[in-house]
């Protein structure tokens, strides 16, 4: 859990630094071993034991992206936060490269609850997580298993098993679950001939001029020089093609109902993934759960309109619960 002088240097995220906030790269395991990269933000002013929050997310992106801003935000707010880049993504290890899974991807959220809380500038019972898009689902998932999770805050938040084995808008059935089973194993199949793992493509670049108004949405972000990293995988050539396997029959929030500590679910109004959270926010019990839409917003206005995301209830709902 030291420093790993490995990692990029300079500053190379897609926002401007903070000059009421020192910043460094860190390194932590999860419990299979894979070394995870984080930055590490945490106010300039700060004394004593801080409250603290492992950020991560979008689905393909990078720390130097949305998470990296929301952590950076946090900090300026007085908590000790932390963006890491999941498993076999950005300069997180695990090999090979780009491989998405429900069962590791949730618990490199427990594996930054590790690091937070052996640290000495950390309150290891203040300690909350933040997921971005389809990491806000898997957060979820991460309060469901890990009770040292304290309180928990989803941001434009996508179920990536729904959103693999129904399609969007749950427009798959059967049949079409099964096609899309099949050729995802023929895949497997020519991937072991090769020796290699085909990648799925990034955002389509350049834009169809029919494309759906969300993928213009992700564009926008993802291939502009608002949003655009050399490492993201939505930035670049996407994901294992296979990946999606392991998430088509892997129900993510089937626990959901059995979190005790608080939930904010946040989602824009305009958003085409509006319904994952409204869907996921049904499920959620307790007088400690949230939901807020935010008028006129789409899904990515949530990743770095800093006009649109409401940091001041962000803020107010980690101080409210994490004490």
């Amino acid at each position: 859990m030291k420093e790993n002088p490995n990692l990029t240097r300079e500053w190379d995220k897609v926002f401007p630094q903070s000059d009421r906030v020192n910043h460094s790269k860190v390194t932590f395991r999860n419990r299979y071993g894979i070394l995870l990269a984080a930055d590490l933000y945490t106010p300039k002013d700060a004394v004593g034991k801080l409250p603290a929050v492992a950020v991560s997310g979008p689905f393909g992106a990078v720390k130097e992206q949305a998470s990296g801003l929301y952590a950076q935000t946090l900090a300026e707010r007085g908590f000790l936060a932390i963006a890491f880049d999941p498993s076999y993504t950005g300069e997180s290890g695990g090999e090979p490269r780009y491989v998405a899974s429900p069962d590791i991807n949730t618990e490199d959220f427990s594996a930054a609850v590790d690091f937070l809380s052996t640290r000495d500038d950390v309150d290891s019972e203040r300690i909350g997580i933040l997921g971005i898009c389809g990491w806000g689902g898997l957060a979820i998932n991460a309060a469901a298993i890990d009770t040292r999770i304290k309180a928990t805050v989803t941001a434009t938040m996508y179920d990536m098993h729904r959103v693999n084995a129904d399609g969007y808008f749950d427009s798959m059935d059967a049949d079409a679950r099964y096609e899309l089973r099949r050729q995802l194993n023929a895949q497997r199949t020519e991937d072991a001939k090769n020796g290699s793992h085909a990648l799925a493509g990034g955002v389509v670049d350049p834009l169809p001029e029919d494309a759906p108004w969300f993928v213009k949405d992700y564009h926008a972000y993802y291939k502009t020089p608002r949003g655009y990293h050399p490492r993201s995988l939505n930035s670049n050539n996407g994901w294992n093609k296979t990946s999606a396997l392991s998430y088509i029959n892997t129900p993510i929030l089937a626990y959901s109902d059995e979190i005790r500590s608080a939930v904010l679910v946040i989602h824009g109004e305009k958003a085409h993934s509006r319904y994952f959270s409204e869907d996921a926010f049904k499920k959620l019990k307790g007088d400690n759960k949230e939901l807020l839409i935010i008028p006129g917003a789409s899904h990515v206005d949530l990743y770095d309109n800093l006009a649109v995301i409401p940091f001041d209830k962000i803020e107010g709902f980690f101080r409210e619960y994490l004490k």
